[in-house]
């Protein structure tokens, strides 16, 4: 394996071949926004990936399908926050606060990671598979102080890949962990959700967040949700306008690796990922004329619901002096 490090300065707005195998092609580019982006594509498809802007993955396609939510973006945007840019396929929330933030909060929506300026960007390239990765130090004065170091592998003929974040609290007191790796997945059309834990595990959020502003049929709606099992099928688009949300917590107890399913046609989206890092997981559906979303599993340490609320019912981790946690999720396509 051979690095390649990756510098602004060798970004263009013209795309850039930087690398190619028989089996992989890289490019660079910078959008007409001013964000730098590594394009990675294999023999099942390719990756778009914002190396220096909380290491997103803006694109996602594989066997002919766009993996990613409907937005209102047509290119990442300059942001320090990720509703200023909210069209990509996944990001990391976190690290110290993640989720809705109360009135009573101090943190923006999903905190300081989704758009942090990374401080290194690196390709890591063998036969097999193609590594980005980077590195972002937080510190603040009187605060703080962590390494973020994100990465997303790419196997040569894989339709799936895996988005990985390592972070190592660098202070000499514990510092509060809150992560989500926040997949927003495309809406499609009588999808068929399947899981490998209870429908009793699934729990209609009945908390409202700022940014939802219901209606009498929603409400309607989400009382009949409470009294059904978890949303299986896709098939009433127009009831998913505000969004419908379900919460899994202390998932561990039904299965050592969490698998959930997405079949549509002769495919399948799929996202696996460890419960004894990831105890927790969130389903986001949403369908509207801007926004169109099916987040059928979200991993995270805890639910979205903010900081205080996790400290408040004593899901907020913390990571002592030194210690490094890892966390890993493999996502994507696959023919059924």
């Amino acid at each position: 394996m051979f690095t390649l490090p990756l510098y602004k300065e060798q970004f263009s707005k013209t795309k850039t071949r930087i690398a190619q195998s028989e089996h992989f092609d890289i490019h660079t580019f910078i959008y007409n926004s001013g964000v730098h982006a590594v394009e990675i594509q294999n023999s099942k498809g390719r990756l778009v990936i914002l190396p220096f802007m909380g290491q997103m993955i803006w694109d996602a396609e594989f066997l002919g399908t766009d993996l990613c939510m409907k937005n209102m973006f047509s290119e990442p945007k300059p942001a320090k926050t990720i509703v200023e840019t909210y069209g990509c396929f996944a990001f990391h929330a976190g690290m110290l606060r993640m989720g809705c933030p109360t009135p009573q909060d101090d943190h923006v929506l999903h905190g300081e990671m989704p758009c942090a300026a990374m401080d290194s960007a690196w390709l890591e390239i063998n036969e097999e598979m193609v590594v980005v990765k980077g590195s972002y130090e937080y510190v603040m004065g009187f605060g703080d102080h962590y390494l973020a170091t994100p990465s997303v592998t790419l196997a040569k003929d894989a339709s799936v890949f895996d988005i990985q974040m390592v972070v190592k609290n660098l202070a000499t007191v514990a510092m509060p962990l809150q992560y989500m790796c926040h997949i927003n997945a495309a809406y499609i059309e009588n999808v068929q959700m399947s899981q490998n834990i209870p429908d009793n595990a699934f729990i209609l959020r009945e908390s409202i967040p700022a940014h939802v502003q219901p209606n009498a049929q929603w409400l309607a709606y989400n009382e009949q949700l409470k009294a059904s099992p978890p949303i299986a099928v896709l098939d009433k688009p127009d009831m998913h306008d505000p969004e419908i949300v379900y919460l899994m917590d202390d998932i561990d107890q039904y299965t050592d690796r969490a698998v959930f399913k997405m079949a549509f046609e002769d495919k399948c989206f799929i996202t696996e990922f460890d419960t004894k890092d990831f105890n927790h997981a969130t389903r986001w559906i949403l369908c509207n004329g801007d926004q169109q979303v099916n987040a059928n599993a979200l991993p995270a340490t805890c639910r979205p619901e903010g900081f205080l609320a996790a400290k408040e019912k004593g899901t907020l981790q913390y990571l002592a002096p030194n210690e490094t946690r890892t966390f890993t999720v493999r996502t994507g396509i696959t023919q059924a």
